[in-house]
């Protein structure tokens, strides 16, 4: 019996301690890099905006963008309007951006409008590379500047900080930053030390036109970013992370609205799960490659809020069973070294998220967030891409 408690206990441990294990490496590693020299400022760059239905904010982003530090005759912003039913292209083109509109309501979402984009930008081969930014993010003016120093040094690929214009909001979207420091900040900052790939995290990210079609841009599932930021790794290429850079974007403060853009992200995250894991870890084996391993340990810690559910199951049937058996008791200290790894973690991205002694009293809410989360997840699927209502 004491045999089988020791498998029992494993088994309920065994994925969130490697989650802890994981994290708590990435938290040690997570000081800032040193920026790279600044660029030649020579290359030419596509900044490519896909909007749906953007006319409330879209005019904010096209002008954000003009603003950015860069010659004016060396960069022009693109907004694609997709589908649209509102007056997204007027607008856009209003504001001094130049627009492509498409219009095919049978391929609908990000990745269709990004590949019309790519495609457009590489017939006319004007640019060397392309940048692609939310339709209601505001980006620093130092965004082009962060991916030509590191393309004129070799990158192919880069991911500037993916951050929150919108912070406080209310407790949802000061939770929201400091979750996105710890996923965004903390994790790439370890994975640009370690020469790893930060991935393609959707809003703020580069690449050169030579890599497009090196690896063309086909990625049309729920999330498209996570999707390409894959195939990226599996074909050798590393994303690297310009942490002095950013493209901040609303992130929305409604539950309902939330929770509709929860549920399609961590859809389309575990259909990558099943479709990605087997194959990046080949590689990893294959070619010996940390980055496409680290993509998949990236890919099998799930969503900090399963990992806190799995230790909390993992701390109340250990201490249940060093009652009936006290040489059990081995697994409690498991448990509570495990809390203190998530601890470090999130404190390190409360740290970095700017949000102040304000975020750090919405811990109080993470209980119920974590109980909001998991009803999310227990609802039907939405099978499909499903634009995310913007908020007021």
């Amino acid at each position: 019996m004491a045999i089988l408690a020791h498998l029992i206990l494993l088994a309920i441990a065994l994925p969130g301690a490697l989650s802890c294990l994981y994290l708590l490496l990435l938290t040690l590693l997570s000081a800032r890099a040193p920026v790279p020299p600044r660029s030649s400022r020579s290359l030419r760059f596509d900044i490519v905006v896909p909007a749906h239905n953007e006319a409330a904010g879209i005019q904010r982003t096209v002008e954000s963008l003009r603003r950015v530090d860069w010659p004016t005759d060396r960069f022009r912003v693109r907004v694609v309007a997709d589908n649209c039913t509102d007056a997204t292209a007027e607008l856009a083109r209003a504001a001094g951006a130049d627009v492509l509109e498409r219009n095919n309501p049978l391929k609908r979402g990000k990745g269709y409008a990004l590949d019309f984009a790519f495609r457009a930008g590489a017939t006319d081969s004007w640019a060397q590379a392309v940048v692609v930014i939310d339709a209601d993010a505001v980006v620093s003016a130092n965004l082009l500047e962060a991916c030509a120093t590191r393309i004129e040094r070799g990158a192919q690929a880069v991911q500037v900080h993916y951050g929150v214009s919108n912070p406080d909001a209310n407790w949802r979207t000061r939770l929201i930053t400091i979750a996105k420091s710890c996923f965004h900040i903390v994790r790439s900052r370890a994975r640009e030390r370690l020469g790893l790939s930060c991935g393609v995290r959707g809003n703020g990210w580069c690449v050169t036109y030579d890599l497009l079609r090196r690896v063309p841009y086909a990625c049309f599932s729920l999330t498209e970013d996570l999707e390409y930021g894959i195939e990226l790794g599996l074909a050798g290429v590393r994303v690297e992370y310009a942490d002095e850079a950013c493209a901040n974007a609303d992130m929305v403060s409604d539950g309902k609205a939330a929770g509709t853009q929860r549920q399609r992200w961590e859809d389309g995250r575990f259909q990558m799960i099943r479709a990605r894991t087997a194959s990046l870890l080949q590689a990893a084996l294959s070619r010996r490659s940390a980055v496409c391993l680290d993509l998949a340990l990236d890919l099998l810690v799930l969503p900090l809020s399963y990992v806190v559910i799995g230790v909390a199951a993992l701390l109340a049937v250990s201490e249940l069973a060093t009652m009936w058996r006290p040489e059990l008791s081995p697994w409690v200290a498991l448990g509570w070294i495990c809390v203190a790894a998530l601890v470090a973690y999130v404190l390190r991205g409360w740290q970095l998220s700017g949000v102040g002694l304000r975020g750090l009293l919405d811990f109080a809410r993470v209980p119920g967030y974590i109980a909001w989360k998991t009803m999310i997840m227990l609802r039907r699927r939405t099978g499909g891409w499903v634009r995310t209502r913007r908020e007021s």
